[in-house]
């Protein structure tokens, strides 16, 4: 038997995210063409018949320019140092820069079995693939080099594989039934911000945040679930974006929100939801420890 833990690691936008969801056939993270949009480690367990992988999603790695910021960073780095394979995930789609050739650094001081997936390739010709195959062969010793898309699934299978083959030898970590350790108001709360960035699309930038003031199960008998949710914003500008004429964009968040949240929740689902401007609110220390809070059993 096989297991352990395998970091996902890139710049943000790289394809992290789609990569973990696709993988364990569940959405675990959400997904937005913003960048920074995952802001912490995202576990994700899968079992085979030969072993169990533990999938660590992780921010992406940037410049810091807020205590949030560090505070991803410093999350991806730390989940560097955990593991036992990294993977790392380079999107395809664009020039490789400052940043890529950043990480490429980092993973030559560590230990880890490292493999590169060149994520999607479905955006690109094949001719363009074999250039950037070569540069990164000679940039570091990778175990693996992969061309894959976590949107159509292109070689994923291969990518288990390979994940499982350079885990260690060991008995399962975690049961056969676990398949994450974030909470259930860490989901709510991506849930929304999830629908926030979408349907506000370029109008507000990606500096949101959703914090869940009260979580009810208690309600109709437990046939219920009653979110009180607050979404935060940088700036009083970027309150009406949110509110949308005579309420209609926090209505249609709401909306898409809910359905997907009943889903997950497999109970009917009240949600209310309340825009607040906190200027600053990614370096408040305070306000950041409580949303990290929740994503942390209690």
């Amino acid at each position: 038997m096989k297991s352990g833990f395998v970091a996902l690691l890139g710049r943000p936008n790289a394809g992290k995210s789609t990569l973990l969801n696709r993988i364990v056939g569940q959405k675990l993270a959400i997904v937005s063409d913003k960048p920074q949009t995952t802001r912490t480690r995202v576990v994700g367990v899968k079992n085979y018949p030969d072993g169990q992988a533990v999938f660590v999603d992780t921010p992406g790695v940037h410049k810091p320019t807020h205590r949030l910021n560090v505070r991803m960073v410093d999350i991806a780095l730390d989940s560097m140092r955990e593991v036992d394979v990294l993977a790392l995930i380079v999107d395809t789609s664009v020039k490789p820069g400052t940043g890529d050739r950043y990480l490429l650094e980092l993973v030559k001081g560590t230990t880890q079995p490292a493999i590169l997936v060149l994520n999607k390739v479905d955006l690109v010709a094949k001719n363009k693939l074999l250039p950037l195959i070569d540069h990164y062969r000679q940039a570091h010793p990778f175990v693996e080099i992969v061309p894959a898309s976590a949107v159509d699934g292109t070689n994923v299978d291969l990518l288990e594989t390979l994940f499982l083959r350079y885990l260690p030898e060991g008995e399962p970590l975690y049961p056969p039934d676990y398949l994450t350790d974030q909470t259930e108001r860490f989901f709510v709360a991506e849930i929304v911000r999830e629908q926030v960035l979408q349907l506000t699309h370029d109008e507000l930038p990606f500096s949101t945040a959703v914090v869940v003031d009260k979580f009810d199960e208690a309600a109709d008998e437990g046939k219920r679930v009653d979110l009180y949710c607050t979404i935060l914003v940088d700036r009083e500008s970027q309150k009406p974006i949110v509110i949308g004429k005579g309420g209609s964009m926090i209505k249609q968040i709401g909306t898409a929100a809910r359905v997907e949240l009943e889903d997950y929740l497999e109970k009917h689902v009240y949600l209310d939801l309340h825009v607040k401007v906190k200027s600053e609110w990614r370096d408040d220390e305070r306000l950041l420890e409580e949303i990290r809070a929740q994503n942390r059993e209690p």
